[in-house]
């Protein structure tokens, strides 16, 4: 899966979604102009120590990255979808694409590619979710598709004690010190 930023604005977002796309191996493309510098630290620091393990490309436009693959089968996120992301069949390597935070993805795209746009469920009067949780969201249903090629799928118990009296408390398990 590959995840497209159309202008974000915001450099935690990107930071959150850099690192969720680490953790997923999904490539991330951001579309120019951004609204920060990659060197930013908000930005830096939400995707913690992940960069390494995710590969960011930076183009100037969204016509760079259609001439760059000009097979690419595209999904675009944006609350004026007529369908749910649920309804939509991922293939693995499509493009998710976002847009920014304040404004979305431009309508005169929209309008050309409607057919291809999802949108998350939300109550009426509620005008979108964050976008770090927006792409989350879409790209873990489109991976859940693909049965999480490539994922782990289950963890183990590290033996680390961390202090968990309160948690042992209102479970009522053993107490320490009582």
């Amino acid at each position: 899966m590959r995840v497209v930023l159309y202008a974000p604005e915001i450099p935690q977002n990107t930071g959150n979604i850099a690192r969720t796309c680490a953790a997923t191996g999904t490539d991330l493309f951001l579309i120019e102009p951004l609204g920060f510098s990659m060197s930013d630290r908000y930005y830096k620091r939400a995707g913690l120590d992940y960069f390494s393990m995710v590969n960011i490309q930076v183009l100037p436009s969204f016509e760079a990255l259609l001439r760059k693959f000009p097979d690419a089968r595209c999904h675009f996120a944006t609350t004026k979808a007529p369908r749910s992301y649920t309804q939509a069949a991922y293939e693995p390597d499509d493009f998710l694409v976002f847009g920014c935070e304040t404004r979305g993805l431009p309508e005169s795209l929209l309008e050309r590619v409607y057919d291809r746009c999802v949108r998350i469920p939300m109550r009426p009067g509620a005008r979108s979710l964050n976008l770090s949780n927006s792409v989350a969201v879409v790209l873990y249903e489109a991976l859940r598709q693909q049965d999480f090629a490539g994922l782990k799928d289950a963890g183990e118990l590290t033996g680390r004690d961390d202090p968990v009296q309160p948690w042992m408390d209102y479970l009522g398990g053993p107490s320490r010190g009582r």
